[in-house]
């Protein structure tokens, strides 16, 4: 990792998705190879300058939130927030607990059927549960997906999240039709986008110059409605991409100091509430 980033890192920079995978919290073997613990990550953190962070729930745990909790709390609470996953089983009184502990929004990864934690049904009902805590809903689905929930995440009251630049096809990039709809999302004046995933995004790989396209495009078209995070510490990849690497994107998908502090420092103040 080189000791210095060719941009200077705004004072406050979010990296607004990550997750920190502990195995200390289950015996799940995937925790153990995918693992990226708290202290792995302040480390990187503290040599790329992104002093606060949104740590989403990873997969290996369910609906058991411990491990994100304790992220925060070890991470810092004023400069930490927490993503966490829940069935719509779960009590008002655990939902204010969450809140109390730091999460401020509930994730929905149904991108894959297969490991879906929870299912999309129970998005619209917890959504008004959370509204007045100012949680937001985030959602990580394919671009085909979002066109058969358009219907619910159109009727959201909170908050909504798109993950990982709304995961369209690689093939079609911008001229995906989903991508109209995110733009409908995004005027709708409560919707923001994760530029995140960058290897999610790509048929080229390697710099990403096609994720690179779309990422530019939602930057230019809603500066005021884009988080940027690097998805630490990389789960779906055999081979794990440099921290840096991913960092330097920043670069080239903000390229000007304005548009830098309002995708790492305003947005996510907003967003997730960051000082309030």
């Amino acid at each position: 990792m080189p000791e210095k980033l060719s941009f200077v890192m705004p004072k406050g920079a979010c990296n607004a998705h990550l997750h920190i995978i502990d195995p200390v919290f289950t015996n799940n073997g995937k925790a153990k190879e995918q693992i990226g613990t708290v202290e792995m990550y302040k480390k990187i953190a503290e040599q790329l300058h992104l002093e606060r962070a949104v740590f989403v729930q990873a997969k290996p745990f369910g609906c058991d939130n411990a491990c994100l909790v304790d992220a925060i709390k070890r991470f810092g609470p004023a400069q930490s927030v927490g993503i966490a996953v829940v069935h719509q089983t779960v009590s008002d009184a655990e939902l204010k607990a969450l809140h109390n502990k730091g999460v401020r929004g509930l994730r929905f990864s149904v991108w894959n059927p297969k490991n879906a934690v929870v299912s999309f049904e129970e998005c619209l009902p917890l959504s008004a549960r959370v509204k007045d805590m100012g949680w937001n809903m985030q959602l990580h689905m394919s671009a085909a997906q979002l066109f058969v929930w358009a219907d619910i995440v159109r009727k959201l009251p909170t908050k909504i999240v798109i993950d990982h630049m709304g995961r369209l096809d690689p093939k079609l990039g911008l001229k995906d039709p989903a991508y109209k709809f995110i733009l409908e999302l995004i005027d709708q004046g409560h919707t923001w986008i994760k530029l995140s995933g960058t290897y999610l995004n790509t048929q080229t790989g390697y710099p990403w110059d096609d994720a690179t396209v779309i990422a530019k495009a939602l930057a230019d078209y809603a500066p005021e409605r884009v988080v940027w995070g690097s998805d630490y510490p990389h789960v779906t990849e055999k081979v794990k991409p440099s921290e840096a690497q991913l960092t330097e994107m920043i670069a080239q998908w903000l390229p000007t100091e304005k548009a830098r502090n309002l995708a790492l420092v305003k947005n996510p103040e907003e967003l997730y509430g960051f000082n309030a």
